[in-house]
């Protein structure tokens, strides 16, 4: 089995091996045409000079009556910019060489700050929502009430935080589980079930219109998504208001639409929202950083999904979430 740190050394490899060579060949190039440019300057500047008294060579052979006569003073100019030219050439080759070689190395570093950031982001919520639950306990232990529930509620979050880092890790790795199979319902239910204390301490309420459809996605996976997208409602929503999460049929995709009783969104930011570190107006309860809807976008796009907004105004927005079905 081959193991990441086996692939990347491959690749690192492969890339040094090409541009070696790249490197190599480019190179020839230039001295060939430099000293193809010499030898045409030197024939083109020298001149034939009759010897009436040619002395033999060494070796016992004459010379011949008609010597060509190299002025140095006419090639020596040539020569020492040729050769400035050449090492500038050669010093272009070489800065774009090195920019070559160190592609792998920047790709690895941009995807390792990429899922530092999703992780963070990504385990963000399950760790207030852990915190809201504990307060909850420990207001109940210094009541003398049951904490029995509130324990496995926690223990019931802890199983969703490891399920969620498993599917950063696939993700992480480009893997796309296109065999697990996933209610809707599930996932609905699961993600609702994670953001009741918010919801409570937010004064929102949520809404549920499940659907007994299934789509060919991870349940964590899933259930990672609507989370994400719910906490957005969560945040840009007022007291009082309520979020609504509704699954719906489409031909052969399934539609679920969070939609919530926010401030809406510019219009000049309704697709910039979905790119990594773009934000809009902070009008949240939470500083955001960007990049819950970009990672919903970049898993939805691995399983042949999508995310949009259907609609916004003063009053509200909805997001679309598209997937094909399992049936389909």
């Amino acid at each position: 089995m081959t193991t990441p740190e086996a692939a990347d050394r491959r690749r690192v490899q492969r890339a040094a091996f090409s541009v070696g060579v790249w490197v190599a060949a480019v190179s020839a190039i230039v001295v060939a045409l430099g000293v193809s440019v010499l030898v045409a300057v030197i024939l083109l500047r020298a001149r034939v000079e009759n010897n009436e008294h040619a002395t033999p060579f060494p070796g016992g052979h004459r010379g011949s009556d008609d010597d060509l006569v190299v002025d140095v003073d006419r090639v020596l100019p040539w020569v020492i910019g040729l050769g400035i030219l050449g090492v500038l050439i050669l010093s272009l080759i070489a800065w774009f060489a090195a920019r070559r070689a160190v592609q792998p190395l920047g790709e690895a570093l941009r995807l390792q700050r990429n899922f530092v950031a999703d992780a963070s982001h990504e385990l963000r919520t399950p760790l207030t929502t852990l915190t809201s639950r504990i307060q909850i306990a420990q207001r109940r232990l210094e009541r003398g009430g049951d904490v029995a529930e509130a324990l496995d509620q926690l223990r019931s979050d802890a199983d969703a935080m490891n399920d969620m880092l498993t599917d950063l890790l696939m993700a992480a790795e480009g893997k796309a589980e296109t065999t697990a199979v996933s209610p809707v319902g599930d996932a609905m239910d699961a993600a609702v079930s994670r953001f009741r204390p918010l919801a409570d301490d937010s004064a929102v309420s949520l809404e549920v219109f499940s659907s007994d459809r299934a789509v060919r996605m991870p349940l964590p996976t899933l259930t990672r998504i609507l989370m994400a997208v719910i906490d957005n409602a969560i945040q840009h929503s007022p007291r009082g208001a309520t979020v609504t999460i509704a699954a719906a049929t489409a031909r052969d995709d399934v539609e679920i639409r969070v939609s919530d009783h926010g401030s809406g969104i510019d219009s000049a930011d309704a697709e910039r929202i979905f790119e990594r570190f773009a934000r809009g107006s902070e009008t949240g309860r939470r500083r955001g950083f960007g990049l819950g809807l970009a990672l919903v976008r970049d898993v939805l796009t691995r399983y042949s999904g999508r995310i949009e907004v259907e609609s916004t105004s003063p009053s509200g927005t909805t997001f679309l979430i598209t997937l094909p079905s399992a049936r389909a």
